[in-house]
């Protein structure tokens, strides 16, 4: 779709959420594609003022929540209506949160408290896929409408320190299967399901907070191993991915996953098939900016076939990007395209999964204390200590 439709369609895919704005200048259009490309964290537990401005004016798609933004469930409850009614007559935002279980879970109880991703794989398929839409339905109420799980890693590598237990297992028929089975339940009820890190982070021994891990791994090893969940996550019809900060060094030397056009372009949309959208995992993350700034890796990140780059603290490094990226496409025809393909998947997606909170706080709490969700954390119990 061109640019000169591409405003129009925004303001039409969004047209359910509010008022359609006025028609925009050039200028104006530029900043709001690229916008439509950049979800962004803060630090506080309410959104800053600042923040809540860049999203009301288009420059940022959404918020990703994290512990330091969550003391409890009701302050992630009042920070989503300030983020969500800051957009009220645009298009909806994301608000997103790492909520996989074990040691990755930003809430607290009583929210649905899942065990590690291996503990939870003693559960069978339906229990995993009624635990997650119990705990989508929580999120959702509690004004969410993106969770960065399940994590379709295959855990191959003992001396991973990142990934471990997030993933379900080291086969990877079993993390196919109980992913599929995840990303069922928060979809089924909802709730955006993004399942990460392509091309697979279970065989680095480096955690990519800290530095950039490389693997040797074949392209036939990732084809008859890593890419299995996420072929599988694909046919399931999963609504978003997340690249990975490593470096395949049979792929692609040098560059990160995440800054490859070969393989977020070539293996993931192209050989795979996979239609929704690709998110880069933070930015910040010493991997990446400890070797490029981040406004550089945005650019790479959209140009490689990310539609949406993560810059999870900083807000003047997602300031940074989205100006990096306008100037990009001022000077490059062709990368304004792909960010035009970019910001049609983005906007899709929410106009498709708006945030839709409970109408009072009460509501939530009523949800996340409900016997249905305790019997589930039972049955989970259960499973895993092997009791029938």
């Amino acid at each position: 779709m061109r640019r000169d439709t591409l405003t129009e369609h925004s303001f039409a895919a969004c047209s359910a959420w509010g008022t359609v704005p006025p028609p925009m200048t050039t200028n104006r259009a530029l900043d709001r594609i690229c916008g439509h490309l950049v979800l962004g964290g803060y630090v506080g537990e309410a959104p800053p003022t600042g923040f809540t401005a860049r999203l009301r004016n288009g420059r940022v798609a959404g918020a990703i929540l994290f512990r330091r933004n969550l003391p409890s469930i009701e302050a992630g409850y009042d920070a989503a209506h300030e983020l969500a009614t800051a957009t009220q007559s645009e298009c909806p935002p994301f608000i997103a949160v790492d909520q996989e279980g074990g040691r990755v879970r930003r809430f607290t109880a009583p929210m649905l408290q899942l065990p590690s991703m291996r503990c939870l794989a003693a559960a069978d398929n339906g229990l995993v896929e009624r635990a997650a839409a119990m705990l989508g339905r929580q999120l959702g109420a509690t004004g969410f409408n993106l969770d960065f799980a399940p994590v379709l890693d295959v855990d191959t590598n003992p001396n991973n320190p990142i990934i471990g237990d997030r993933a379900f297992s080291g086969d990877p028929a079993v993390v196919a299967n109980l992913g599929k089975a995840f990303l069922f339940g928060l979809q089924s009820v909802g709730v955006a399901a993004c399942g990460k890190h392509f091309p697979g982070h279970g065989d680095t021994s480096v955690d990519s907070h800290l530095h950039l891990p490389y693997v040797r791994t074949t392209l036939a090893q990732l084809r008859a191993v890593e890419f299995v969940p996420f072929a599988a996550a694909i046919g399931a019809r999963v609504d978003a991915l997340m690249t990975a900060h490593i470096v395949c060094e049979d792929l692609e030397q040098g560059v990160p996953a995440t800054l490859s056009r070969r393989i977020v372009t070539g293996l993931l949309r192209e050989e795979l098939g996979f239609e929704g959208v690709v998110f880069s995992d933070d930015l910040e993350m010493k991997a990446i900016e400890g070797r490029w700034s981040v406004a550089r890796a945005a650019v790479e990140a959209v140009r490689a076939g990310c539609d949406v780059v993560c810059i999870c603290k900083s807000e003047a490094w997602q300031e940074e990007a989205h100006e990096a990226l306008v100037r990009e496409c001022e000077r490059t025809p062709a990368f304004l395209d792909r960010c035009e393909h970019a910001a049609e998947r983005s906007i899709e997606l929410r106009r498709r999964r708006p945030p839709n909170p409970a109408k009072t706080f009460t509501d939530v709490l009523r949800l996340c204390e409900s016997a249905e969700g305790l019997a589930i954390s039972n049955e989970i119990e259960y499973a895993i200590r092997g009791i029938v």
